[in-house]
């Protein structure tokens, strides 16, 4: 064996069937691809990035709205009855045996028999111009009533945590699909090539019930995934290099590697190598980028004061903190996590009179600091803030085993009906979109599902959502999934 014929067999040794089938256009391969329908179809957006700098900016398809978003998830579903979805009919009706036909064909986490029904636990008022309804338990937020965007009509069609998790953030209940974050940043790219474009924050002592898998990037390049950040000790783990090693011994031995990449590319002509070779540079350039934008030390006294923030613990008011500086810094999507919503009344933490109370006394200071801040800075303009959990919870008082005397308030999930808010870039401020019933169950009028939703934030960016898509066994992947999906226009400013 010559040469030659030994270098082809080693190019034929490293070549996969994904690289045949995209590679092989007539025969075996173009039949395949022309029976999957993967072939370049007119409509679908050509998303093409440079392998070199797969963050580089691209363009939407049209003047886009936002630039970026932070997005809230408060994990575990908090109450709209408690908090936003005033509903005083439903006091009238506390302590009283459910309605029958609230319980027939329902499915419930928990609920058994007949419960009883629960009246708001706290005081609502209006507030601002608006007039919105908000509960005695954000009084920072109120503050804010006519920058806020309420959808009280929001729908999911999932009760347990994990599958109603999945749907709000990747549009799909099993595992494996990409994640809004991930889209927005295949799409767009990131304003900053020194940090990852979607970048995600955890507060309350756990990760979600799926973890990574909420922000991971499915069949798109792992490099749009979510970045996930630590509060305490590095910011992003293997950030700092080891002791002994040096920043000049690091980047000799990544000159080293690049130049074996640069090799086995030129062999194989395979563009995931020069992905991994930028994807090692950006690791390269986060040395210095990571510790000092996730910093909040430096940051002037007032600003502390205004956020609640304690420098060197995990907390959701640090992580609103570092969301406005990783905004300002020119990152895409930023994500914050925050544990401990799931207000069952099984227990004191889970309780709407005790858990709850302290929850939202977590998070009223910081989210309200987040949105002065970032209007004082001209950074709300284009950026969204997203607030939400997966589900509502339902006007009955959880029974758990079927029992009524419970030491503790707490309700069971509800997914007929939530309420999310939003701010800032391209929605109409001060108003309610969407209303429930007088018990705050089922939606009575303008229903959202999260699929409209997931369209909506598309369009703000630029995207009609039918089509950004991924071809991905046999299907043309989108965030909104297969069935029909449309923009909310009502919210759109």
């Amino acid at each position: 064996m010559n040469l030659f014929q030994h270098l082809r067999q080693e190019e034929l040794r490293h070549l996969t069937r994904r690289h045949f089938l995209r590679n092989c256009s007539t025969g075996l391969g173009g039949l395949w691809l022309a029976s999957q329908g993967i072939a370049a179809g007119a409509g679908k957006l050509k998303i093409q990035h440079d392998p070199a700098n797969p963050l580089g900016t691209l363009a939407p398809s049209f003047a886009p709205k936002a630039k970026r978003v932070i997005y809230l998830h408060m994990v575990g579903a908090p109450s709209q009855l408690e908090l936003f979805d005033y509903k005083p009919t439903l006091a009238k009706y506390d302590g009283k045996d459910c309605p029958q036909e609230y319980l027939e064909g329902q499915r419930f986490a928990f609920i058994q028999g007949v419960p009883r029904m629960l009246g708001p636990q706290f005081e609502f008022n209006q507030h601002g111009q608006s007039g919105a309804w908000i509960s005695d338990r954000l009084p920072g937020l109120v503050k804010h009533a006519d920058k806020l965007c309420f959808v009280k009509s929001m729908q999911t069609d999932q009760f347990n945590h994990g599958p109603a998790q999945l749907l709000v953030h990747t549009g799909n209940q099993n595992l494996g699909h990409a994640s809004m974050g991930s889209w927005v940043t295949w799409g767009l790219g990131s304003d900053n090539q020194n940090l990852p474009g979607f970048m995600v924050l955890i507060s309350g002592g756990r990760l979600p019930r799926v973890g990574a898998s909420l922000w991971g990037s499915g069949p798109l390049p792992s490099v749009y995934q979510g970045v996930q950040c630590r509060s305490t000790g590095d910011p992003v783990l293997n950030a700092a290099n080891p002791p002994g090693i040096t920043r000049e011994i690091r980047r000799s031995a990544l000159d080293s590697l690049n130049r074996l990449n640069s090799k086995t590319h030129r062999e194989l002509g395979d563009p995931e190598i020069v992905t991994r070779i930028a994807q090692y540079e950006m690791a390269y350039r986060m040395q210095v980028s990571v510790p000092e934008v996730m910093s909040i030390k430096d940051e002037p006294a007032h600003i502390h004061e205004m956020y609640g923030t304690e420098p060197g613990k995990e907390s959701f008011a640090n992580n609103c903190l570092l969301a406005r500086r990783l905004a300002e810094n020119g990152v895409r999507f930023i994500q914050l996590f925050d544990w401990g919503w799931d207000s069952h009344g099984s227990n004191q933490s889970e309780a709407i009179n005790h858990g709850f109370k302290r929850k939202c006394e977590s998070i009223d200071k910081p989210v309200s600091a987040l949105l002065t801040d970032l209007e004082q800075r001209g950074l709300l303009e284009d950026t969204l803030v997203v607030w939400g959990g997966e589900f509502g919870r339902t006007p009955m008082q959880e029974n758990r085993g079927g029992g009524s005397a419970n030491a503790f308030v707490g309700r069971d999930h509800n997914p007929n009906a939530f309420t999310l808010w939003m701010a800032g870039a391209g929605v109409k401020p001060g108003i309610t979109y969407g209303e429930t019933d007088e018990m705050g169950y089922h939606v009575a009028r303008d229903p959202v599902p999260l699929r409209d939703f997931h369209a909506t934030l598309l369009h703000l960016f630029g995207f009609d959502h039918q089509k950004l898509v991924f071809p991905f066994q046999g299907l043309d992947q989108k965030l909104t999934g297969v069935k029909p999906a449309k923009v909310v226009e009502g919210i759109l400013a």
